[in-house]
């Protein structure tokens, strides 16, 4: 991947944290780390791994980021 311009960077940097910082991100944000506490509590190994909302469940950070091989230009 190419190396950004400072400047373009700087407005990457900040379309992502508008972006973070919707209701959706939040409360996507606010969920995962609930999961994560209450699995690691329970003993779970979740290292290397995300909480994926589509499938309820635990799943390779690969194939959460990666929308399980299809990728994310055409995800909803």
């Amino acid at each position: 991947m190419a190396k950004l311009s400072k400047a373009a960077a700087k407005r990457k940097a900040a379309r992502d944290k508008k972006a973070a910082m919707t209701p959706d991100r939040k409360a996507k944000k606010a969920e995962n780390q609930r999961k994560r506490r209450k699995a690691k509590n329970q003993g779970k190994d979740i290292r290397g791994k995300d909480y994926d909302h589509k499938t309820k469940r635990f799943t390779s950070i690969k194939n959460n980021r990666g929308n399980r091989g299809k990728g994310t230009k055409k995800e909803k």
